[in-house]
């Protein structure tokens, strides 16, 4: 009896042993595997100057083909000297002929064979020849010359011609990326870009004192150089803005360039006359001052000091004291700015001035007349 219990209590241990080591809910079996993920976009370059163009690839293939090297020859006089002579030094001595060569750069504007240089680029050559892009060299014609904005119409004769596609100089701002076509130091087509450094630069911030009347240059750091004197400057939708002009031999990266606005004001006149006649209105004009400005309101333009009898502006009913703010929409800031503006406006177009007169606006239509000669 004793033998049956201790077998009872051991198998109840047992059963309530099996019990404790049970489980308490039954085991999940592993999830399957999830698919595998798309991968997380990359995240976008940032952006910091938005307007940088990727390349100026499309640019310059649009320009390329109507930018040209300009060779030009000219005969000069150098004198020979054979030692000490008496009689050299009275009468010059001989002198021999030279042909002195130099070179330059151009752009077609029409498909009659228009071409834009500078002027100290053909002054004096006996000999002009322009070589097209591909390679074709034909020789040509002046036209006209503008020696104050230093600007040459040349013309040759030649098919498949591709012209530029002139743009407005006076909606660049500074920053504006632009680019420079030429033929620096004879090599053909160098292309160099920079920005718009600034804007209405006059020969006195080039070093050069000589009065060559109004100008208004743009400033930029593409690279010019030698031989890239009458190229094309370049929007990034390669549109002229400008013709290579001038560098600074005191400092890199800043040239100049005449702004389209007086390419497109002076051309149709040199193909008309070969030069700029200049028209006149027929006032005396002087710089506003503090007095003038209180006086008449006027916060910008220039003030009519006099008429002339018989003149345009006496015509038209204009009045010493009255201040001319506008010429043909365009603001008028300056004295020299008037002066051109009216000299290149072609004789006996209508021009319209807007006015402040008794510190009211106003606005005349006057026709402008040959400067007269005396």
């Amino acid at each position: 009896m004793r033998k049956i219990v201790c077998f009872l209590a051991a198998l109840s241990a047992c059963a309530a042993l099996s019990q404790g080591c049970r489980p308490l809910q039954k085991v999940q079996d592993d999830p399957p595997p999830a698919p595998p993920s798309t991968p997380a976009p990359a995240e976008p370059p940032r952006v910091i100057y938005p307007n940088v163009p990727g390349s100026f690839v499309a640019t310059v293939k649009k320009v390329k083909p109507s930018v040209v090297n300009i060779f030009t020859a000219q005969v000069v006089q150098e004198r020979v000297r054979r030692g000490f002579s008496l009689f050299e030094d009275l009468f010059g001595g001989t002198h021999r002929e030279r042909i002195q060569r130099s070179l330059g750069s151009g752009f077609i504007i029409d498909a009659q064979g228009y071409v834009l240089t500078n002027y100290h680029v053909v002054r004096g050559a006996q000999q002009i020849l322009v070589q097209l892009e591909d390679r074709r060299q034909v020789p040509a014609t002046p036209v006209g010359i503008e020696p104050g904005s230093d600007v040459a119409l040349l013309h040759i004769d030649a098919d498949r011609l591709t012209p530029v596609t002139m743009g407005d100089s006076d909606a660049l701002e500074v920053g504006e990326w632009v680019v420079a076509i030429g033929n620096p130091f004879g090599l053909a087509h160098t292309v160099t870009a920079g920005i718009v450094s600034a804007k209405g630069r006059n020969w006195s911030d080039l070093g050069d004192s000589g009065n060559h009347g109004y100008q208004n240059f743009i400033q930029t750091d593409a690279s010019i150089n030698p031989g890239n004197s009458g190229g094309p400057l370049v929007n990034t939708a390669g549109q002229v803005v400008g013709m290579n002009t001038a560098i600074t031999a005191e400092g890199q990266g800043i040239g100049f360039a005449v702004p389209s606005s007086m390419l497109q004001m002076i051309v149709p006149q040199l193909k008309r006359s070969g030069r700029v006649v200049p028209a006149w209105l027929g006032v005396g004009i002087r710089e506003l001052d503090r007095n003038v400005t209180a006086a008449t309101g006027a916060s910008s333009g220039v003030l009519i000091t006099e008429i002339y009898r018989e003149g345009p502006a006496h015509e038209a009913g204009l009045r010493p004291g009255d201040v001319i703010v506008s010429f043909n929409g365009q603001p008028v800031t300056d004295p020299s700015m008037l002066a051109w503006m009216t000299a290149t406006a072609g004789i006996g177009n209508a021009v319209t001035l807007d006015i402040i007169r008794n510190r009211k606006p106003a606005r005349l239509t006057v026709q402008v007349e040959a400067r007269p000669m005396n």
